[in-house]
Formats: C-alpha cells, sequence, structure tokens
C-alpha cells in the first residue's frame, strides 16, 4: 500500500513536471527563454520512492539576456507573409546650373539576391522617362550581393523647370557571360518631389520585381511562299501586336530575326529593322532565299522576336519555329501549307512562345 509521503512524492513530481512542460512551451513563444539553458529532464528518475530533481534555470555564458520586441510590420514579420525583399539603392541627384545637366549617382546597393553560386555580378542601367534619350550603365562588380559603384552621370540639355516631368528608372541586372544577363529588379525615382536647386539630394529606394505584361508574349504575323521554278522562298514579316511590355515606360523596341535551319544547321540568318516604343510594330519586311525543291522539307524557319537594348543585351520577347518538325502545330501546318500550295501567299498569325 501507497504511504502518505511517498504519495505527496509522486503528486510533487508531477506537478514540477507540468511547470517544465509550462516552461519549454513558454521558450517557443517568447525569444526572451532562448537566453537561457535549462537542465535535461529525464522521466526515469520520476519513482514512487525518490524526489525530483529541481528545475534549475541559469544564464549562458555567451548569450546576454535581453529582451527583444518586433512590430507587426517589422521585416521578419512581413517575410513570414511571403514578400521577398530584392535590397535597396542608393543614389543622389544634382543639378548643374550652368551647365543645365542633371548629375545622378549611382552610389551602390545593399541586400541584393543571390543569382547563382551564393553571390550575384551586378550593375545598374538608368534611363530617363519619358523620352528614353538618355540611357547609361554602371561597371560590373564581380561576385557580390552588396555593390559599391560610386559613379556620376551627367545628362545634358535637361532644363531645371522640365525635371519635374522626368523619371528616373533604374534597372538592377546579374552580368552572365554565356547567356541573358538576369533582371535582379527595378526602381522608379520621379523628379517631382526631388529639389536639387540647394544642393544634392541622397535617395533611398527599395528595388521591385521588373513590370512586365503577364498576357503572354504576343503574335507575329508573317507571309511564306516558295517558287519551284526560281527556287525562292519568300519570308514576308509583316507586323506583331500585344508584345510584352518590357520597361516602367510600357513599351519596348522590337525587331525579328529570320534564322533558317537545314536539319540542325543554320545556313542563314536576317532581321529586321528596329522599331521604337511600341508593342504593335508593322516591319513589312521580305527576305529570299535560294531553297532546291528536293531540300524544302527538310527546312525550318526560326522567327525571333527581340527587344533592341543600345546599353545591354537585347532580350527575346517571343519565338515561332515554322517547319514540318516544328513543336508548334500552327508551324507545322503553316509550313506544310507552302510545301502543298507553290506559288501562294499564305498568311498567318503566330502565338510567340517563351524562348
Amino acid at each position: 500500500m501507497l504511504e502518505l509521503s511517498d504519495f505527496l512524492l509522486v503528486v510533487g513530481g508531477i506537478s514540477t513536471l507540468f511547470g517544465r512542460i509550462s516552461l519549454i512551451g513558454l521558450a517557443h513563444t517568447n525569444q526572451e527563454i532562448n537566453d537561457w539553458q535549462v537542465s535535461p529532464f529525464n522521466t526515469a528518475d520520476v519513482s514512487p520512492g525518490s524526489a525530483l530533481r529541481p528545475l534549475r534555470l541559469r544564464p549562458s555564458p555567451s548569450l546576454p539576456v535581453r529582451a527583444e520586441y518586433q512590430s507587426e510590420s517589422s521585416p521578419e514579420s512581413s517575410s513570414d507573409s511571403g514578400a521577398e525583399s530584392l535590397g535597396q539603392l542608393s543614389l543622389t541627384v544634382d543639378y548643374n546650373f550652368p551647365k543645365k545637366a542633371l548629375v545622378v549617382t549611382v552610389v551602390g546597393a545593399r541586400g541584393l539576391p543571390a543569382v547563382s553560386q551564393g553571390s550575384s555580378d551586378p550593375y545598374v542601367k538608368l534611363t530617363i522617362l519619358p523620352e528614353k534619350k538618355h540611357r547609361v550603365k554602371t561597371r560590373v562588380l564581380r561576385r557580390t550581393t552588396e555593390p559599391l559603384f560610386d559613379e556620376t552621370f551627367s545628362f545634358y540639355g535637361l532644363s531645371y523647370s522640365a525635371l519635374p516631368e522626368l523619371t528616373l528608372h533604374f534597372l538592377v541586372l546579374s552580368f552572365d557571360r554565356f547567356a541573358r544577363d538576369d533582371v535582379i529588379g527595378e526602381a522608379l525615382v520621379p523628379l517631382k518631389g526631388v529639389d536639387p536647386s540647394t544642393g544634392r539630394v541622397h535617395l533611398t529606394q527599395e528595388l521591385s520585381r521588373r513590370s512586365t505584361q503577364s498576357s503572354g508574349c504576343g503574335e507575329l504575323l508573317t507571309s511564306l511562299c516558295y517558287q519551284p521554278v526560281s527556287h525562292r522562298l519568300s519570308v514576308v514579316v509583316l507586323k506583331a501586336k500585344h508584345l510584352p511590355k518590357m520597361d516602367a515606360s510600357l513599351s519596348a523596341n522590337p525587331y525579328v530575326k529570320v534564322n533558317v535551319y537545314y536539319g540542325r544547321k543554320r545556313i542563314a540568318k536576317k532581321k529586321t529593322h528596329v522599331k521604337k516604343s511600341t508593342l504593335n510594330p508593322v516591319f513589312n519586311e521580305s527576305f529570299i532565299y535560294d531553297i532546291p525543291p528536293d531540300l524544302l522539307p527538310q527546312i525550318s524557319l526560326e522567327l525571333l522576336v527581340l527587344d533592341f537594348d543600345r546599353t545591354t543585351k537585347n532580350q527575346v520577347l517571343g519565338r515561332v519555329h515554322m517547319g514540318l518538325s516544328s513543336p508548334c502545330a500552327t508551324g507545322a501546318a503553316h509550313w506544310s501549307e507552302v510545301c502543298q500550295s507553290p506559288r501562294r501567299q499564305i498568311s498567318k498569325w503566330h502565338s510567340l512562345a517563351p524562348f
């Protein structure tokens, strides 16, 4: 039969056990408990004839005792909601009155995401909107997510009274030697609220994702005709529509590159002229290729719609592939109709596919 003293010991042990569970639960809800160490607890020590060891809390020698609080709008709480930080861009804006020049200094960036192998090779492109006549870029800094550029650019011919109508568009990219450069983020700085008349103005701007059109890559209208007597294939690039917006000016500078393949080997390439600041360009340009009739089934066309950029690599907006082995149904159907109907000019719209 259980003695009264043993019963009291068991009750006291259970109470102490629940006290420890409460403290351990508190450690998960309060960051301050992380600064304390809880002595290990072994349930094998609980027996009717033995007393439980008392719970001991002692300060950790490596961690100071402190209490920290975060508001609901803190960065830690915002990251829990799925918001992704792309870093910050630091810059200065000044105006040179004697030379009538806007002076912009790209100071640097902080907290950029790593693009590959735990780092990035960042650089910054600066465009003055809405005209997009002034385009510059910084040098590339290797293997860093905290670049310090400290590069100054002067834009002449801009009157001080016209500054409120202008917007600075910054595009931060990571250089890639073997492929298209990766876009890290962009920042827009309207000059309407900036007054550099009394001296240099220091600004820090959060980077956001690049604004692009999400409703597909657009469409391209082409016309093909094969003349079996002269062995000539004519490819007419007529126009495109609904191309994706490529920058904050909600426009693009598109052109079309035409590649001719025999099997997997490219045998010819040509391109159209660049159409400035439009998402619905009209090209109306024709290209002629000499192709024997017996080789026509092995010929395929690749039409790439690109956005021209004077300061960096041109970006592909979309792609159309035409040929008997084309993965696109409309491309295969268009080419088959051309082969079966010589001397006919056949025009079709093609949806652009991502490249």
